[in-house]
């Protein structure tokens, strides 16, 4: 196969995988040497394969946009709207009820633990920030290759990674080569960060190769399905700012039911309401259908009230790591780092995940940054 050798190579063109790939970058401009850096992404362009509520937490973005134009950092909610025409929607106001099938209960807010208070935070779209920071990693100098596939881990000799194959194209039905067949490429890196998502195919076979799982003591992953979907809604519907968080009906209607899962709700300018439930995967019911169950949440006066009116205008599932700390796997292993979702940096307490994915990119980037300069494997 084709081979191409690059200092790190990068997994995944998601927030975890692009901070760190600009974080290497600009590492490489301060320190005077220069790293080669490539980011491969499944999906046909950068952010097409991301999907979230999202309230983002700054924080990690603001750290590492800190380091550009020469230590005076990037203002990213203006470059955000002059670079994707997607506006950062300050959050104004903060909801959390419990439903029942007819009404609920709203918990004040003072109630509620601080890692529920959204102050601070803005209501984004995620695929479109992931596609600014792909702008971002390419004028710094990353080769970022979208649509192609990392299929295959390779290791050297003394069994470290070493990088990843892509998959070969052009088999037919039989399993033979056609015509338009072409062997996959290796891309080979001193150091292989990898950054999938949540319950990656590379990542799940590193887990067990090296038995980062049950080598640290972790407990076991948990997951679920996140339904979503983008409203856009008339004038007199829209609360700028307004982010709701639900539990209760349509999955829980007492105290026995043995089903996880909760809603969101948040709107965002100029017009939109981005909806969804996310949905424990480990419900006892065979017959329970997440799809089916995020129809009936709509119809609840506190859910259908902000819908009426609108027309639905995008729609995504994604599933997501809900374990926590104490499922988090080792994060290294000979030859490189899992980053994000791929070893299950979201908190689930916090209900956010994105600004966990960025800041171990970046603090990846400063860990292998040393390694390759420094002579080391």
């Amino acid at each position: 196969r084709e081979s191409m050798p690059y200092d790190v190579v990068i997994v995944g063109g998601g927030p975890a995988g692009l901070a760190s790939a600009i974080r290497l970058r600009q590492l490489s401009a301060s320190r005077g040497v220069d790293l080669s850096v490539c980011v491969l992404e499944k999906g046909s362009e950068v952010g097409s394969h991301v999907l979230s509520g999202n309230v983002f937490d700054p924080k990690a973005l603001e750290e590492l946009l800190s380091h550009e134009n020469d230590g005076e950092g990037i203002d990213w909610a203006e470059a955000l709207g002059e670079s994707q025409d997607s506006v950062a929607t300050p959050v104004r106001e903060d909801r959390f009820l419990v439903l029942t099938e007819g009404g609920g209960l709203a918990i004040p807010n003072a109630l509620l633990p601080g890692q529920l208070h959204n102050g601070g935070n803005y209501i984004i779209s995620l695929s479109k920030l992931t596609r600014y920071l792909g702008e971002l990693a390419e004028s710094a100098g990353v080769e970022v290759y979208p649509g192609f596939a990392a299929d295959e881990v390779l290791y050297g000799p003394s069994g470290s990674v070493r990088g990843v194959a892509t998959k070969d194209v052009g088999i037919g039905k039989d399993g033979l080569p056609k015509d338009t067949f072409e062997r996959g490429v290796e891309l080979l890196g001193r150091q292989t960060l990898f950054a999938e998502g949540a319950r990656g195919s590379c990542s799940e076979r590193l887990m067990e190769r090296f038995d980062l799982r049950g080598g640290k003591g972790a407990d076991a992953q948990h997951y679920g399905l996140g339904i979503k979907e983008v409203w856009e809604v008339p004038e007199e519907k829209f609360r700028s700012g307004l982010v709701q968080h639900t539990l209760g009906w349509p999955l829980q209607t007492s105290v026995t039911d043995r089903v996880y899962g909760g809603s969101f709700l948040y709107h965002q300018e100029p017009n939109l309401v981005v909806c969804g439930l996310v949905v424990g995967l480990d419900y006892e019911n065979p017959y329970l259908n997440p799809y089916k169950e995020f129809q009936r949440w709509k119809t609840h006066p506190s859910i259908r009230d902000h819908l009426e009116g609108g027309t639905c205008v995008q729609y995504g599932a994604r599933v997501l790591n809900e374990g926590g700390y104490h499922s988090l796997p080792r994060l290294t292993f000979p030859g490189g780092m899992l980053l994000g979702c791929s070893a299950g940096f979201l908190n689930a307490v916090k209900i956010k995940g994105s600004h966990c994915a960025i800041k171990s990119g970046v603090v990846a980037a400063e860990a292998v940054y040393d390694a390759p300069t420094e002579g080391g494997d």
